[in-house]
């Protein structure tokens, strides 16, 4: 059996158990659930703290998680992204008071605050600068005006937090994180269950990428709309009962269908509609 660990609470958490659920795994149906079992699919899941998951995963106890790249890297487990997950996404930068520095290179000999100080140590590290590094949970804002730092590391959104506290974003980011499917470095990456996860999560993402577009064109316009829907190999072509005309059926990225929904009716296609896609395999 599959043993899996998901966020139990969160922004990871929702995201992931409507993904599973997607993907036609049960879930938990209280918060106060830590374990469930899916009989049916062979899997059970544990539901765990996401800054804890990278640990369980890597000590081989569990087979797979799902927790945020940001805490896995700084966990400093050894475990390995798998699946990127395209959701709970987030953006590491550093910020100061105006006029302490420009970026990363300036930062040999501060002080630097943080929540997540093994992203921020390995990125100086990566960068050859020798900085102090100090932990530190929840907002970090007001350690350099309490003169705890001189430069905090932070989730940086819209940055209106920031500016509010009188200080600016410097440099390049330090890292994008997003939720990530992980396992142990080095597990065997071709085991079937993982491998079947894997592909009905993926299913989950392509379906919530892509709808189905069904319209009718004359033949003669075909390939001006096979060129605007070429789908994943390629459309299906059907004659309809009025002849010179044919039905088409492609799947196309769903925030583009507006667009050739009207580059279709501009080539003369009509009866054109989409519909969701709710599972697939590619």
């Amino acid at each position: 059996m599959l043993r899996i660990a998901v966020p139990n609470k969160g922004s990871l958490s929702g995201p992931a158990a409507e993904m599973l659920h997607e993907a036609g795994y049960q879930q938990r149906r209280e918060s106060k659930e830590l374990r469930i079992v899916d009989p049916e699919n062979e899997v059970e899941f544990f539901y765990l703290r996401p800054r804890d998951i990278a640990i369980y995963v890597s000590s081989g106890r569990l087979d797979i998680g799902i927790t945020g790249r940001d805490l896995l890297i700084d966990s400093g487990a050894n475990a390995e992204e798998i699946l990127p997950l395209g959701f709970a996404r987030s953006t590491f930068r550093y910020a100061t008071k105006p006029g302490t520095a420009n970026g990363v290179q300036d930062l040999n000999g501060m002080t630097i605050a943080t929540s997540y100080e093994g992203i921020v140590a390995k990125h100086l590290a990566d960068n050859g600068i020798d900085a102090a590094v100090v932990h530190l949970d929840g907002a970090v804002e007001t350690a350099i005006q309490l003169g705890v730092a001189e430069v905090i590391a932070d989730v940086v959104e819209t940055g209106t937090s920031l500016r509010n506290a009188g200080l600016e974003v410097i440099g390049e980011p330090i890292m994008k994180s997003e939720a990530v499917v992980i396992r142990r470095t080095g597990a065997d990456a071709e085991e079937p269950k993982v491998q079947q996860f894997l592909r009905r999560l993926q299913g989950v993402l392509v379906a919530r990428t892509y709808v189905m577009m069904d319209y009718d064109c004359r033949v003669e316009q075909l390939e001006k709309a096979v060129a605007l829907t070429p789908g994943l190999e390629s459309p299906t072509v059907s004659p309809l009962h009025n002849e010179g005309w044919v039905a088409v059926r492609a799947m196309v990225p769903a925030k583009e269908a507006q667009r050739i929904m009207d580059d279709l009716y501009d080539i003369g296609a009509r009866a054109i509609l989409t519909t969701a896609i709710h599972a697939c395999r590619l």
